[in-house]
Protein backbone atom coordinates (compact mmCIF):
# COMPACT_ATOMS: atom_id res chain seq x y z
CA UNK A 1 0.00 0.00 0.00
CA UNK A 2 1.06 3.85 -0.64
CA UNK A 3 2.62 5.98 1.57
CA UNK A 4 1.53 8.82 -0.70
CA UNK A 5 -1.55 9.87 1.33
CA UNK A 6 0.29 9.78 4.71
CA UNK A 7 3.02 12.28 3.10
CA UNK A 8 2.50 16.38 3.98
CA UNK A 9 1.58 17.98 0.81
CA UNK A 10 3.43 19.81 -0.73
CA UNK A 11 2.43 21.73 -3.44
CA UNK A 12 4.18 24.15 -4.28
CA UNK A 13 7.73 22.40 -3.60
CA UNK A 14 5.86 19.23 -5.98
CA UNK A 15 5.21 22.05 -8.91
CA UNK A 16 8.51 23.72 -8.71
CA UNK A 17 10.28 20.37 -8.85
CA UNK A 18 8.07 19.33 -11.96
CA UNK A 19 9.32 23.01 -13.78
CA UNK A 20 13.29 22.18 -12.60
CA UNK A 21 12.89 18.64 -14.41
CA UNK A 22 11.25 19.89 -17.53
CA UNK A 23 13.77 23.14 -17.77
CA UNK A 24 16.35 20.13 -17.33
CA UNK A 25 14.82 18.27 -19.68
CA UNK A 26 14.64 21.53 -22.06
CA UNK A 27 18.38 21.92 -21.66
CA UNK A 28 19.65 18.43 -22.24
CA UNK A 29 17.52 16.80 -24.42
CA UNK A 30 15.70 19.73 -26.06
CA UNK A 31 11.89 20.93 -25.93
CA UNK A 32 10.96 17.92 -27.79
CA UNK A 33 11.86 15.69 -25.09
CA UNK A 34 9.85 17.64 -22.32
CA UNK A 35 7.04 15.24 -22.69
CA UNK A 36 4.23 14.51 -19.38
CA UNK A 37 5.67 11.31 -19.17
CA UNK A 38 9.32 11.84 -19.58
CA UNK A 39 8.78 14.72 -16.56
CA UNK A 40 6.92 12.68 -14.73
CA UNK A 41 9.55 9.65 -14.90
CA UNK A 42 12.57 11.66 -14.16
CA UNK A 43 10.33 13.92 -11.66
CA UNK A 44 9.23 10.59 -9.20
CA UNK A 45 5.65 12.76 -9.72
CA UNK A 46 2.92 10.11 -10.75
CA UNK A 47 1.47 11.43 -14.00
CA UNK A 48 -1.76 12.14 -11.66
CA UNK A 49 0.37 13.78 -9.64
CA UNK A 50 2.15 15.89 -12.17
CA UNK A 51 -1.50 16.22 -14.42
CA UNK A 52 -2.74 17.78 -11.18
CA UNK A 53 -0.34 20.60 -11.88
CA UNK A 54 -0.09 21.04 -15.62
CA UNK A 55 -3.05 19.16 -17.20
CA UNK A 56 -1.35 19.67 -20.61
CA UNK A 57 1.91 20.00 -21.65
CA UNK A 58 1.46 23.31 -23.45
CA UNK A 59 0.66 24.29 -19.44
CA UNK A 60 3.55 23.00 -18.30
CA UNK A 61 5.47 24.80 -21.31
CA UNK A 62 3.65 27.76 -20.40
CA UNK A 63 4.54 27.93 -16.81
CA UNK A 64 7.77 26.98 -17.39
CA UNK A 65 8.15 29.83 -19.71
CA UNK A 66 6.57 32.40 -16.74
CA UNK A 67 9.09 30.90 -13.91
CA UNK A 68 11.89 31.50 -16.18
CA UNK A 69 10.75 34.97 -16.89
CA UNK A 70 9.83 35.76 -13.12
CA UNK A 71 13.65 34.88 -12.73
CA UNK A 72 14.71 37.28 -15.39
CA UNK A 73 12.68 39.65 -14.25
CA UNK A 74 13.83 39.75 -10.97
CA UNK A 75 17.52 40.07 -12.20
CA UNK A 76 16.28 43.09 -14.04
CA UNK A 77 14.82 44.70 -10.89
CA UNK A 78 17.85 43.50 -8.80
CA UNK A 79 20.23 45.44 -10.82
CA UNK A 80 17.71 48.65 -11.55
CA UNK A 81 18.02 48.93 -7.11
CA UNK A 82 21.73 49.70 -7.54
CA UNK A 83 21.69 51.71 -10.37
CA UNK A 84 21.28 55.51 -9.02
CA UNK A 85 21.10 56.91 -12.64
CA UNK A 86 17.44 56.90 -13.54
CA UNK A 87 17.74 57.67 -17.11
CA UNK A 88 17.92 54.72 -18.93
CA UNK A 89 17.82 52.21 -15.69
CA UNK A 90 15.19 49.59 -17.09
CA UNK A 91 17.67 49.26 -20.66
CA UNK A 92 20.84 49.26 -18.01
CA UNK A 93 19.24 46.45 -16.06
CA UNK A 94 18.24 44.66 -19.12
CA UNK A 95 21.66 44.74 -21.06
CA UNK A 96 23.46 43.55 -17.97
CA UNK A 97 20.78 40.76 -17.18
CA UNK A 98 20.54 39.62 -21.04
CA UNK A 99 24.36 39.72 -21.10
CA UNK A 100 24.67 37.64 -17.80
CA UNK A 101 23.12 34.75 -19.20
CA UNK A 102 26.34 33.33 -20.92
CA UNK A 103 27.76 33.22 -17.22
CA UNK A 104 25.08 31.56 -15.72
CA UNK A 105 24.86 27.92 -17.46
CA UNK A 106 21.61 26.61 -16.20
CA UNK A 107 20.09 29.53 -16.70
CA UNK A 108 21.73 30.02 -19.91
CA UNK A 109 20.50 26.63 -21.06
CA UNK A 110 16.78 26.74 -20.10
CA UNK A 111 16.62 30.15 -21.94
CA UNK A 112 18.20 28.78 -25.21
CA UNK A 113 15.27 25.98 -25.42
CA UNK A 114 12.68 28.75 -24.48
CA UNK A 115 14.25 31.24 -26.91
CA UNK A 116 13.57 28.03 -29.46
CA UNK A 117 10.31 27.38 -28.55
CA UNK A 118 9.71 31.31 -28.71
CA UNK A 119 10.02 31.09 -32.33
CA UNK A 120 7.62 28.01 -33.11
CA UNK A 121 4.98 28.86 -30.51
CA UNK A 122 2.47 31.80 -31.07
CA UNK A 123 1.10 31.66 -27.45
CA UNK A 124 4.92 31.75 -26.09
CA UNK A 125 5.66 34.66 -28.29
CA UNK A 126 2.56 36.88 -27.46
CA UNK A 127 3.60 36.45 -23.99
CA UNK A 128 7.08 37.73 -24.20
CA UNK A 129 5.68 40.31 -26.68
CA UNK A 130 3.24 41.02 -23.64
CA UNK A 131 6.01 41.56 -21.63
CA UNK A 132 8.40 43.82 -23.59
CA UNK A 133 5.02 45.77 -24.32
CA UNK A 134 3.99 46.15 -20.56
CA UNK A 135 8.47 47.44 -19.68
CA UNK A 136 8.34 49.76 -22.67
CA UNK A 137 5.00 50.92 -20.86
CA UNK A 138 6.18 51.28 -17.33
CA UNK A 139 9.44 52.94 -18.31
CA UNK A 140 8.19 55.65 -21.18
CA UNK A 141 9.76 58.47 -19.14
CA UNK A 142 12.93 56.77 -18.69
CA UNK A 143 14.24 54.31 -21.55
CA UNK A 144 12.00 55.19 -24.71
CA UNK A 145 14.97 57.63 -26.42
CA UNK A 146 16.10 55.69 -29.66
CA UNK A 147 19.33 55.19 -28.15
CA UNK A 148 17.56 53.07 -26.10
CA UNK A 149 15.45 51.32 -28.00
CA UNK A 150 18.51 50.85 -30.30
CA UNK A 151 20.57 49.27 -27.17
CA UNK A 152 17.69 46.73 -26.24
CA UNK A 153 17.59 45.47 -30.06
CA UNK A 154 21.13 45.34 -29.75
CA UNK A 155 21.11 43.20 -26.58
CA UNK A 156 18.32 40.68 -28.27
CA UNK A 157 20.72 40.06 -30.97
CA UNK A 158 23.40 39.42 -28.54
CA UNK A 159 21.19 37.13 -26.75
CA UNK A 160 20.07 35.53 -30.77
CA UNK A 161 24.12 35.43 -31.44
CA UNK A 162 24.78 33.68 -27.41
CA UNK A 163 21.80 31.38 -27.98
CA UNK A 164 23.31 30.10 -31.44
CA UNK A 165 26.84 30.36 -30.86
CA UNK A 166 27.21 32.16 -33.58
CA UNK A 167 29.81 34.29 -32.99
CA UNK A 168 33.39 33.57 -31.20
CA UNK A 169 33.50 37.24 -29.42
CA UNK A 170 36.36 37.10 -26.77
CA UNK A 171 35.73 37.79 -23.18
CA UNK A 172 37.94 42.02 -23.92
CA UNK A 173 35.47 42.12 -27.20
CA UNK A 174 32.29 41.42 -25.01
CA UNK A 175 33.20 43.54 -22.42
CA UNK A 176 33.80 46.61 -24.48
CA UNK A 177 30.88 45.75 -26.23
CA UNK A 178 28.15 45.45 -24.05
CA UNK A 179 30.41 48.82 -22.10
CA UNK A 180 29.50 50.65 -25.27
CA UNK A 181 25.89 49.80 -25.10
CA UNK A 182 25.65 50.47 -21.63
CA UNK A 183 26.76 53.84 -21.93
CA UNK A 184 24.69 54.49 -25.14
CA UNK A 185 21.93 54.02 -22.49
CA UNK A 186 22.57 57.53 -20.93
CA UNK A 187 21.31 59.70 -24.17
Amino acid sequence: MSNAHHRKKQPALVRQQLLDVAARLAASEGMAAVTLDAVSAASSVSKGGLLHHFPTKNALLDALFESLLETFDGDIEELMRGDPLPQGRFTRAYVMAVSGLKDRPDDSRNWTQITIALLAEPRLRLRWRQWVQARAEEYVGTDSSLDAQIVRFAADGLWFADTLESHDIDGALRRDLIGRLVELTGK
